[in-house]
């Protein structure tokens, strides 16, 4: 035995789904929904915030390594990310203060529908997002940067799924950015919208170290693949992956509203 109840062969299948998520999460976002439901499934003698606490902890991890990388490599105006930084981490923390008070199940069907309609609109602008041409600068770009941050921070605070593809979609629809300075942007305000619920789960002692350091390692060496491959094959190649991705969101929101009892 490993921890508890915790066996070496369930770490291992969830080292795997946290190398996967990793990869896929510094791609285009959603590996979320890979970690997450593993921990769910290998992981049912524990509590929803001690599964959500450790998910966050580990796969923050590997979100901070791919923001790096990015950074390395596309220009980031820091000017308008440091306050959007900030606005993304305070109405992340007001999400999550509101958790309790509303029922998230609402917010499934609503949010599979603007997911359909995210991907129908990829797929109808063939070039969405393969030219980085910044429709707005100055004072524009920098409060509607603000704007995002604060509609998508309260989002992943509140809810969460999806909430990197969301962002990259907006930087690329809205701000007429490429697909891998999106990832870029994206990354480092999904981290920012991260921070507030690790601090939480952390101080209230919902995350088990034991597993979320390991699948933090492996997350991290899913992260530094999927990173060097969609900066080594460029923004086509993550336009394509953002289409995958999304379309495996749709189904597995469709599939908990549809079929999950």
């Amino acid at each position: 035995m490993l921890l508890d109840d915790i066996s070496l062969q369930t770490l291992s299948f969830l080292l795997i789904f946290a190398f996967s998520a990793g990869f896929v999460d510094s791609i285009v976002g959603g590996g979320g929904m890979i970690q997450l439901p593993a921990l769910l499934i290998f992981l049912p003698q524990f509590s929803i915030p001690t599964i959500i606490g450790t998910h966050k902890l580990a796969s923050v991890s590997g979100t901070l390594v791919a923001a790096s990388q990015y950074i390395k490599q596309v220009k980031v105006d820091w000017k308008v990310m440091l306050p959007a930084v900030a606005i993304t981490g305070v109405f992340a923390l007001m999400g999550a203060r509101l958790v309790s008070s509303l029922d998230k199940e609402t917010l499934r069907p609503i949010i599979l529908v603007l997911l359909v309609l995210v991907l129908i609109y990829t797929l109808v602008k063939k070039d969405l997002g393969t030219h980085h041409a910044p429709k707005y600068h100055g004072k524009v770009f920098f409060w509607g940067v603000m704007l995002t941050g604060a509609i998508l921070g309260f989002y992943d605070g509140f809810f969460g799924p999806g909430m990197g593809s969301f962002l990259i979609f907006t930087f690329v629809s809205i701000f007429y950015l490429d697909f891998l300075h999106a990832s870029a942007y994206a990354k480092i305000m999904n981290c920012a919208s991260n921070v507030p619920a690790i601090i939480y789960f952390m101080s209230s002692g919902d995350v088990l170290y034991k597993v979320a350091i390991p699948l933090a390692i492996a997350n991290i060496l899913g992260s530094i693949v999927g990173t060097k491959l969609a900066l080594k094959k460029g923004s086509a190649f993550v336009r394509i992956f953002f289409v995958v991705v999304v379309i495996g969101v749709i189904l597995r929101f469709g599939y908990d509203i549809f079929f999950k009892h």
